[in-house]
């Protein structure tokens, strides 16, 4: 087994035995391979820098408290890169290989998969990109698909603590990260500035409004939006403006399975006057709840001091499900060997 420091582990790159490569040229893709090389080597004119012709994914492997390891819904996270392909014009990538993939990468890392004691996971990093040279604006004819596996650390350390958030206004209208199905690329630096201004007012994250009209709320900086209403109802935006979360997906199902309405509707700004709570959802967190949002002068407050009782339902039966801990009724994970 490796020496790993599991109980110091935080959400960071760190090399490991191997990752899995895919090379695509005249029309097909490779049979790939896994190396465990993390340098890649392209031309400086390749497409994905001068471009952006490219997109990433996020996902995790969690160890059950007996030691077997599951995938969550990787099927999910191919369909979305593919998404992402479409829209940036690169080929695809069929949704059962790139399960297979994931496996075969997850499996030949398995002693990186932290113990089910620690709470950490194995963070899954597939990015598609264009390898091309090109000058004219026009898509690759060449790609790589690399997979990458590490080990993390649970988000939360020493209890599930609320944020605050910030609306952001000002830089709305350069599309926190693009616009409809470009999100799904995972294009994120269009977030960065915003983010920064945020975090520059102790606000770790910054709250989007839908670019048309800057009334209704469309997602956090790092992750999608939801909130608890006064009658108890699992609320979350309908936009064509933000990323389609895995996470948030699930959590929607999960809370039907838990009887929970939900809601998916458009959300407007005074709205958040309304809600008794309101988290940020995402791969790496899955629910951040958040205490207070400021708008300018005006403070949207929850006044909590941890997770509130709705979001903290929905956390545990969703993490439960994640860690073996509860019956994955709707097939979401994807057993490997390890």
């Amino acid at each position: 087994m490796v020496k790993i420091e599991w109980e110091k582990l935080g959400f960071e790159f760190m090399p490991v035995k191997s990752n899995i490569r895919f090379h695509y040229a005249n029309g097909a893709w490779d049979e790939g391979r896994l190396t465990g090389d993390y340098n890649i080597s392209v031309s400086v004119a390749a497409n994905a820098f001068h471009y952006g012709q490219a997109a990433f994914e996020g996902g995790k492997a969690f160890r059950t408290r007996d030691g077997k390891i599951n995938i969550f819904r990787p099927d999910e996270n191919g369909k979305r890169l593919n998404s992402s392909a479409r829209r940036l014009m690169m080929p695809e990538f069929p949704v059962d290989r790139f399960v297979e993939a994931v496996k075969t990468v997850v499996e030949d890392n398995a002693e990186y998969v932290p113990p089910f004691s620690t709470g950490g996971a194995l963070y899954i990093r597939p990015v598609l990109f264009g390898t091309t040279p090109t000058i004219g604006v026009a898509p690759a004819t060449e790609y790589e698909l690399v997979i990458m596996v590490m080990p993390v650390g649970p988000y939360y350390k020493g209890g599930i603590k609320p944020v605050d958030g910030m609306i952001s206004r000002d830089f709305d209208r350069a599309a926190p990260r693009g616009t409809g199905m470009i999100k799904a690329a995972g294009n994120y630096a269009a977030s960065l500035l915003p983010s920064k201004l945020a975090k520059d007012k102790h606000c770790p994250i910054a709250l989007f409004l839908d670019p048309a009209t800057r009334s209704f709320i469309d997602e956090w900086s790092t992750s999608n939006f939801c909130a608890i209403s006064k009658e108890g109802h699992y609320v979350t935006p309908k936009s064509e403006s933000i990323l389609p979360s895995i996470t948030n997906k699930s959590l929607q199902q999960v809370a039907e399975d838990l009887g929970i309405v939900v809601e998916r509707r458009p959300i407007r700004v005074e709205e958040l006057a309304d809600f008794t709570e309101v988290g940020a959802l995402g791969t790496a967190v899955v629910i951040t709840p958040v205490g207070r949002i400021f708008d300018g002068d005006k403070v949207y407050d929850y006044h909590q001091t941890e997770i509130g009782p709705g979001l903290k339902r929905l956390y545990d039966a969703m993490t439960g499900i994640q860690k073996g801990e509860r019956p994955d009724i709707h097939n979401w994970l994807v057993p490997v060997e390890g």
